[in-house]
C-alpha cells in the first residue's frame, strides 16, 4: 500500500464520522454531494482539510470506510488525485477513470460525477473556477476562446504535468503551514494560483493544447523595454503576465518570447529579481528584532524559503539572515 500524503493539515475544516456531517462539509467546501447507498446511521469517517490559493480551492480528504458519492452538476473544473486506495470516477456520458496514486481524474463544468471509493481512501482535490481557467487560457492565447475549455479526463501523475501539479500543491501546503500566513499576502497567493493554473493548462491535454504550442508573433524589443519600466516602477503590484502584456499592447506568449530573446529570462522571473532587490533593501534597513526573513520574503511573494535563500545568496554573496543581523 502506498504511503498516505496528508496535506493542508493546518487547515482542518471537518472531522465528520456520519453521513450528514460529511455531506454538509463536502458541499460547503466544494459542491453539493449525496451518498445514494447510505443510511442515516452509516459512518464514513471523513477527514477534510481545505485552503484557498488565490481563487482556487485545494483540499485533502480521507474516508475510513468504502463509500459512493454522487455530485451535483459541477460549476467548476475539478481535479481528484488519489493518495491511497483506489476509486472509479465517472462523469455523465464519459468513460470511467480508474483512479490510483498514478492516475487522477479531471472533470468538466456542467456534468455530475459518480465517485466509488475503496475503504481507507484519501485524495487531493482541486477546484478551479470556470471563469478563472477561461480568462487565463485567453490571456495565453491572446484571443477569446471560441468554445469551452475541455480537458482529457485521465491525468497521468507519473508524467511532467502530474509532477508539476504536485509540486504546486506541495508549495501551497508549505505556505498554508507557515506562521507568517504567507497565503494572506496577495503576491504569494497570486503566484501560487497562476503556478497551479499553468501546470494544468500546459501539463494536461485539452482542446486548446495545439493552439498554445503554436509559435507566437514576434513582439520586438520595444514592448520588453516598456514592460521592464512598468515592473520596476511598481514591483509591489500583484502583476500577472497578462496585465503586463496588455499594458504594452502585445500578447502573453509574444511578450514571454521577447523577454527570452532580449534578456534570457521571463517577465515574471524579471519581476522576481526586482522583488529580491526589495527584500535586500528591507533587510538592510530593518532594526534588529523588528522583522524576520520569512515575513519580508513572504510579503514580496517568496514562499519556498530554501530556494529564496539560495537565490539571495547568489545575488548578494551572503544569506538573508546575515544581511538582517547587520
Amino acid at each position: 500500500m502506498q504511503p498516505e500524503i496528508e496535506m493542508f493539515g493546518s487547515r482542518r475544516i471537518a472531522s465528520a464520522p456520519g453521513i450528514e456531517e460529511a455531506r454538509h462539509a463536502l458541499s460547503r467546501a466544494f459542491l453539493p454531494v449525496d451518498f445514494p447507498s447510505a443510511r442515516a446511521s452509516t459512518t464514513v469517517g471523513l477527514t477534510l482539510n481545505a485552503v484557498m490559493a488565490g481563487r482556487i480551492t485545494c483540499g485533502f480528504m480521507r474516508f475510513r470506510d468504502a463509500v459512493r458519492i454522487d455530485t451535483a452538476e459541477a460549476e467548476n473544473y475539478h481535479i481528484d488525485i488519489p493518495t491511497t486506495g483506489r476509486a472509479t470516477m465517472q462523469a455523465a456520458l464519459m468513460s470511467p477513470v480508474h483512479a490510483t496514486s498514478q492516475t487522477a481524474g479531471v472533470f468538466m463544468p456542467g456534468r455530475p460525477v459518480t465517485l466509488d471509493f475503496s475503504s481507507r481512501f484519501s485524495l487531493l482535490s482541486v477546484m478551479v473556477p470556470r471563469d478563472v481557467a477561461r480568462l487565463e487560457l485567453e490571456d495565453l492565447l491572446g484571443r477569446p476562446a471560441d468554445r469551452p475549455l475541455e480537458f482529457a479526463s485521465d491525468l497521468d501523475m507519473r508524467g511532467a504535468g502530474g509532477h508539476t501539479i504536485m509540486h504546486a500543491l506541495r508549495l501551497i501546503d508549505r505556505a498554508a503551514a507557515q506562521k507568517s500566513a504567507a497565503l494572506a499576502h496577495p503576491l504569494a497567493a497570486q503566484r501560487l494560483e497562476q503556478m497551479l493554473l499553468h501546470s494544468l493548462l500546459f501539463g494536461q491535454p485539452h482542446n486548446y493544447s495545439a493552439a498554445l504550442a503554436a509559435p507566437a508573433p514576434d513582439a520586438g524589443a520595444r514592448p520588453v523595454s516598456k514592460a521592464a519600466e512598468l515592473l520596476r516602477a511598481d514591483p509591489g503590484r500583484p502583476w500577472t503576465v497578462a496585465e503586463v502584456a496588455a499594458a504594452v499592447s502585445t500578447s502573453v506568449r509574444s511578450l514571454q518570447d521577447a523577454f527570452r530573446t532580449s534578456l534570457d529570462t521571463t517577465p515574471m522571473a524579471y519581476l522576481r529579481g526586482i522583488r529580491l532587490e526589495k527584500v535586500h533593501d528591507e533587510l538592510s534597513a530593518a532594526e534588529p528584532g523588528t522583522v524576520t526573513v520569512t515575513e519580508v520574503a513572504a510579503r514580496w511573494g517568496f514562499l519556498h524559503l530554501g530556494r529564496f535563500a539560495a537565490a539571495y545568496s547568489r545575488a548578494y554573496g551572503e544569506r538573508p539572515s546575515a544581511t538582517l543581523r547587520r
